[in-house]
């Protein structure tokens, strides 16, 4: 009997864009009528391209099945060396890739549908079926079991690219929290963080495995310390690039640093020389304070920033620091020649600024409605008395609670700087 030269069990499904020339059934069934009455249904109903190959007994079925040749199995599941189910399983164990169709009595139909669900392409019952619906079936089956098989690589290429994804993003979050400060300036530069005359505090939690907040503390001198902080339009990887030009920017233009306004100009001009060429829309809001506890003075610059909080521990009073001065210009890489104004106002000794990104009061809870800033700020009021570490920890629980997740759908960042020490000259 003609054996087919192509193996389906071993080639590539995506080889194949039509069901072969040639079909080669095996049969493997006990009853030799059946056997019979089978062979003149392909025959019948075939058009010439069905070829059968006939054995009584599993364990000869097998033993084909180790060859090439074979496109499609019809089984009996009732045979003299196996029953039901298992006569399925052993078959599929043995050649994964052939579609196989399970032929049942009556009484059988239940542990028929049981092998589809294992993986049979289809099921038919003895004596409900004629030339057409059996020669339907087999075409049917092949096609499927090529769909199943492709749809298996692809998810398999998938899986692989995902994991290779997943991979580069660890790689990234690694790389952006070094760009995070992982210990705090002291003023002077020689003392103890206990006996800084600026102390800071930051909770940082990316919404994804790579955020676009960013935030940093650094020195400008002995007595004058400087806080940044950004959020990038969106979050993911495309964010997480920009924080790192951000913090490129940062460092290359720390001469400037003592000029909060400056500052942000350059920072935005310098962005927007970078970024022109690409053809997707970027901005960030930024916000770039300046503290001198020599002089008890702070100056400050908003690029388009929720306003921060000044904690007044004197007056026992928290305010929106746009209450002392609101001017503030755009969002950075919106237009390439903005100009930042430079706000200034004197600190006290025990006064606190918190700064924030919108992803902590942006929640929302079951019923849509949003945490707020009124709301953030009143609990920053009712905290007052708290130091900053600790309030930005009952303040993540309490959006928590709030928005009953725990887990957040933006960047969150809080920072803060708390002034312990005022007029160091001579000191």
């Amino acid at each position: 009997m003609e054996v087919a030269q192509k193996d389906p069990a071993s080639a590539d499904p995506s080889d194949f864009t039509s069901p072969p020339l040639r079909i080669t059934a095996l049969l493997i069934e006990d009853n030799p009528a059946d056997a019979r009455l089978i062979q003149y249904m392909l025959i019948d109903s075939g058009d010439g391209i069905f070829q059968l190959e006939h054995v009584g007994r599993l364990a000869e079925g097998l033993k084909r099945i180790e060859s090439p040749g074979i496109d499609i199995v019809l089984s009996d599941l009732s045979l003299p060396d196996s029953h039901g189910l298992e006569t399925f399983t052993r078959l599929h164990a043995q050649a994964p890739r052939i579609p196989i169709i399970v032929l049942s009595g009556l009484n059988d139909t239940t542990v028929a549908v049981n092998a589809v669900h294992e993986g049979a392409q289809d099921f038919l019952v003895k004596g409900q079926v004629d030339g057409p619906s059996l020669t339907r079936a087999i075409r049917y089956a092949i096609e499927r079991k090529r769909m199943s098989e492709q749809l298996h690589r692809y998810a398999d290429e998938l899986r692989k690219k995902n994991a290779q994804l997943e991979a580069d993003f660890n790689m990234a979050r690694e790389i952006q929290q070094i760009f995070l400060p992982n210990e705090y300036p002291t003023f002077p530069g020689w003392a103890t963080a206990e006996e800084s005359a600026l102390k800071f505090a930051h909770r940082y939690i990316p919404a994804a495995a790579v955020g676009g907040d960013f935030f940093d503390f650094f020195a400008i001198d002995d007595t004058t310390g400087g806080v940044f902080i950004c959020d990038v339009m969106g979050h993911g990887m495309r964010a997480a690039l920009i924080t790192a030009i951000m913090r490129g920017l940062i460092e290359e233009l720390m001469s400037m640093a003592g000029k909060p306004g400056k500052f942000l100009t350059e920072i935005n001009r310098s962005l927007r020389a970078i970024l022109r060429q690409t053809r997707e829309p970027f901005l960030a809001t930024a916000f770039y304070a300046v503290v001198d506890v020599a002089t008890g003075e702070m100056q400050f610059a908003n690029a388009g920033h929720p306003s921060p909080f000044y904690l007044n521990r004197e007056a026992r009073s928290v305010e929106p620091l746009k209450n002392f001065d609101s001017r503030h210009g755009p969002a950075l890489g919106l237009f390439e020649r903005s100009l930042y104004p430079a706000c200034k106002m004197q600190v006290n000794t025990g006064d606190v600024l918190l700064l924030f990104t919108d992803g902590i009061y942006e929640v929302q809870n079951a019923g849509e409605e949003e945490f707020g800033q009124e709301r953030l700020l009143e609990f920053f009021r009712s905290g007052r008395n708290s130091p900053p570490g600790e309030l930005f920890d009952a303040l993540l629980a309490e959006v928590q609670k709030f928005s009953g997740a725990d887990e957040f759908e933006d960047d969150v960042c809080l920072a803060s700087v708390e002034v312990c020490k005022v007029e160091l000259d001579g000191k």
